[in-house]
This record gives C-alpha cells, sequence and structure tokens, in this order.
C-alpha cells in the first residue's frame, strides 16, 4: 500500500494540498488495506494515520499497520484525534470526497481549520489503472460468474418466479466462493426484460420469455459484472433476430476495445450499428463503464466519454435493445485494455440459450 501512498502524495502535491482525509470504504480499502466501516485514514506530506475504534483495532493493525500509524478512538474522540494531527502537521489545505460527504460530515470537517478542497475524483482517477494483481482479482471474480451462470442453465425452468431466480443464482455464485454479490442481481422475463434495470420480482418464466440475467461475483472486493439473455423454449424470430443484432453490435465494439479509443468512439460502434438496423431509440443506456473495487468507475464508454483508454482500464460492454411491452436483450462482457488491445475476463457462452 506504500507505493498507492506514495501516488496519492504526489497528486496532493500537484493540487496544492497539504493534506487528504479518506472517510469512504473504497477509498480506505485501497491505500490503506483496511476493509472495515468507521474508520478514517488523514494522509500528510509525511504522515498516514488510521483512526477506528475498539472493535477494529487489531484487524487495522493487521490489515494496514505497515502503512499507517493506528489509533484506537471512539465517538467525539474520532474527530478531535483528527483535529490534533492536522494542527500537528500544519495542515492549510485539506482535500476531501466531496460527493460522498453529508451536510453534518461537512459540518464536523469545517472545524478541524484546514480549507476543504473537493478531491473525489482525483481519487478515482488514481484507481483508473489496475495493477497486475488487481486484474488477476476481477479474473477470478469473472470466472465465478461464468461457472455460475452456467451452473444455472441447468436448474432454472419455466414455472420459477424472477425472485427464486436471482436467489439459485446468488446461492450459486454463494457456493463458487464469492464474498457477495457485486450489485442487486437483475432477472427480467419476458415484457420486465424491457426494463433496463428490472427487480426480480413474482413474474414466473414461461414458454417463450426471453430473459435477462445481469449479475456479478466479488472476489477481495473487487467486482465482476456480466450479462447473458436467454430464451425459455420456442421463442418468436422477431426476438432471436433482435438477440443477433444486439451480439453483432457488442461483437464489433469488442473488436474495436484497444488502447487510443475514446469512450464515445467505442459506444458509437455498437451504437450506430443498432441505429442501423433500425432500434437506435431502443438502446438508451451507456454502452459501458469502468469496475475495480465499484461495480462502476471511471473511465465510461458513452455518448460523453471523451477518456482515452489506456493500458490497465477496464470497461464493460454492454449493448442492449429493450421493445417495451415485449422483451429485452442485454449482452455484457468486462475487459481490460491491454497493450495491444483487451483481455475479455468473460467466457460464458453467448449463442443464444433454449431452457
Amino acid at each position: 500500500m506504500n507505493d498507492r501512498i506514495a501516488r496519492l502524495r504526489a497528486e496532493m502535491e500537484r493540487a496544492g494540498l497539504d493534506a487528504v482525509l479518506l472517510k469512504t470504504v473504497t477509498a480506505i480499502r485501497y491505500f490503506s488495506g483496511f476493509t472495515s466501516e468507521d474508520a478514517s485514514v488523514l494522509v500528510t506530506k509525511d504522515r498516514a494515520a488510521l483512526l477506528t475504534d475498539f472493535r477494529y483495532t487489531i484487524q487495522a493493525k493487521a490489515q494496514a499497520g505497515d502503512c499507517c500509524e493506528i489509533f484506537e478512538v471512539a465517538g467525539a474522540a474520532h474527530n478531535e484525534k483528527l483535529k490534533e494531527i492536522i494542527e500537528a502537521g500544519n495542515v492549510k489545505r485539506m482535500g476531501f470526497e466531496e460527493d460522498y460527504v453529508s451536510y453534518a460530515g461537512y459540518q464536523a470537517f469545517s472545524k478541524f481549520g484546514a480549507e476543504l478542497v473537493p478531491f473525489a475524483k482525483e481519487l478515482s482517477l488514481l484507481r483508473i489503472k489496475k495493477s497486475e494483481d488487481e486484474i488477476e482479482c476481477l479474473a477470478k471474480a469473472q470466472a465465478m460468474a461464468d461457472e455460475a451462470f452456467m451452473e444455472l442453465l441447468k436448474v432454472v425452468k419455466p414455472g420459477m418466479t424472477e425472485r427464486r431466480v436471482a436467489a439459485e443464482l446468488e446461492y450459486i455464485c454463494a457456493k463458487l466462493g464469492s464474498e457477495g454479490p457485486s450489485f442487486d442481481t437483475i432477472i427480467g422475463s419476458g415484457p420486465n426484460g424491457a426494463m433496463c434495470h428490472a427487480v426480480p420480482g413474482d413474474r414466473k418464466l414461461q414458454e417463450g420469455d426471453m430473459v435477462v440475467v445481469d449479475f456479478g461475483c466479488l472476489y477481495n472486493g473487487y467486482h465482476s459484472d456480466m450479462t447473458r439473455t436467454f430464451a425459455v423454449g420456442k421463442v418468436d424470430p422477431f426476438a432471436e433476430e433482435i438477440y443477433n443484432i444486439v451480439l453483432e453490435a457488442q461483437t464489433r465494439a469488442l473488436d474495436a476495445l484497444k488502447p487510443g479509443i475514446t469512450g464515445k468512439e467505442l459506444d458509437a460502434i455498437a451504437r450506430d450499428y443498432i441505429t442501423e438496423k433500425g432500434y437506435g431509440p431502443c438502446f438508451g443506456h451507456s454502452l459501458g463503464h469502468g469496475f475495480g473495487l465499484l461495480i462502476h468507475e471511471e473511465p465510461r464508454a458513452s455518448t460523453a466519454g471523451e477518456t482515452v483508454f489506456e493500458e490497465g482500464m477496464t470497461i464493460t460492454v454492454e449493448p442492449g435493445i429493450y421493445i417495451e411491452d415485449k422483451f429485452g436483450v442485454r449482452i455484457e462482457d468486462c475487459c481490460v485494455v491491454t497493450k495491444d488491445g483487451k483481455r475479455n475476463f468473460a467466457h460464458a457462452t453467448k449463442a443464444l440459450q433454449h431452457i
């Protein structure tokens, strides 16, 4: 973690900051290794301090003792200790995670005596390129998801509710070693599949349904993210036509994914093809997003995505077409940009599966 703190200090210097206060679980984990809540990490020019209470002191020493001073504090003493360290370090300008701080939290920080400088975007960009260790964690998370989906196809059957399918899938993921769902599992059957983020409900799978399954696994805190759409029995030829359009759009975007392309350009490759086929208005979300310790991170593959992709950046590629009152189709893989192209973590079949 010391190398990450060193990169953080370099960014602090560029921004003219004397310190950065980390409060989110993600930032604290990335820069210190500590994985629990109820903590603060304060990084100054020459000091890194982690403050937590009695419940987590032993854990903090084991996970972050090599890079941080550990302070056991509770209640009001927590902010008092932060203020003490800030004053001792003569901190005049302090970065903070403005996107995640409540009004009450901001008021408390204002009493520390340092100018508060928004710094959330800079912190997220420090995580945008994944290390080799991070990439392998992401690969393991996706390997579990791949296996889980193929196992699901063996047990799912007509008559199951969407909620039951989601429960079966999450159980399979847990048996395979997932630390939990990457996000709330999406199961959208038949007309519910036209809702991009359908919440699993009591609708039962029935003959002729297209079923959208969007889920992910967690490994060492790192997220995978995949979507597959399968058919229940024989489906309308129109549904198969839409499926093939989405698959071709995804294939074209995946083939183009490499260093130097922007998120906007990548999005356009899939979007233009879907538009050419007459379904542009039915693809209303972005093509993809970065992923790592969070399920949604920078960069973005969207109509506004200006980031130029570089080696080590992650991105999902997930075009979809949604026909209201009928069905939806989405196919998603999660990738990392490599020196010459991309590594696709997802290997589960994309041939339309019929159960």
